[in-house]
């Protein structure tokens, strides 16, 4: 729609441009065509302005110029122009990082208590029974129990279970076969300070309150007892002797 005046070109030959083109011919000079072109300038500087301003509006507010409501600018570049796909499917950043798994320390021997003229020191409470449900209920009756008279439990734990099969003579011949396999159970309960004096009575409401079936003993707590908590290796104590 404007037009400008090329060096060496006159205006006559401006003029006859717009008659070839079947208008009439307008008078053009060059200080009018320079205006002309000075306007667009300016009218295209005030809308880059105009953009650029929004942009740092947009950037300042931390908003996204292409999600936010009115937004003028589409944003139409890439951060990663020679890996388009890069980024995507990453979960790592969503998922909780997990701490490395701490090894279990080994079981130390710790002292015994002995006790005193007045207190016993450490005694194992053992509950056997082949009824593991039982045997589990019950211990758990003993270690509320001596929570709730403020008898102290050194620790609660369960031994091996043990298997035992029962063989059955023939009527004739000597030949045995397998009748059943018996299952014990075993759980301790490990207490400390039970005063010489209390001791009597606090046996003889746990013997009270025994169900059917369930053993119970109560000894003094010895390393061997310690070392019984856990299973036998025999290839693994085989090998140590080979070596030793």
């Amino acid at each position: 729609p404007f037009g400008w005046v090329a060096p060496g070109q006159s205006e006559s030959e401006i003029t006859g441009l717009g008659g070839s083109l079947g208008g009439e011919a307008a008078p053009a000079t060059a200080s009018s065509h320079y205006y002309c072109f000075v306007d667009v300038l300016c009218l295209r500087n005030n809308i880059i302005f105009t953009q650029a301003f929004s942009l740092l509006r947009f950037r300042t507010s931390g908003e996204n110029p292409v999600c936010s409501a009115g937004g003028i600018l589409l944003n139409t570049s890439r951060h990663y122009k020679t890996k388009p796909t890069h980024g995507i499917g990453r979960y790592k950043h969503l998922v909780k990082t997990q701490e490395p798994k701490k090894k279990r320390a080994k079981v130390e021997v710790r002292p015994i208590n002995l006790g005193t003229d007045y207190e016993y020191g450490a005694l194992n409470i053992h509950v056997t029974a082949y009824d593991m449900a039982v045997a589990e209920s019950y211990a758990q009756y003993v270690h509320n129990l001596c929570n709730h008279l403020s008898i102290k439990v050194e620790e609660s734990y369960a031994m091996p279970t043990k298997t035992m099969e029962v063989l059955q003579l023939q009527d004739q011949g000597s030949k045995m076969f397998l009748d059943s396999v018996l299952t014990t159970h075993e759980r301790v309960v490990q207490i400390s300070g039970l005063s010489a004096t209390f001791a009597e009575i606090f046996l003889e409401i746990i013997q009270s309150n025994l169900p059917e079936g369930v053993k119970l003993s109560v000894r003094e707590h010895t390393e061997e007892d310690f070392k019984g908590r856990f299973k036998a290796r025999p290839e693994l104590e085989e090998l140590l002797a080979k070596l030793n």
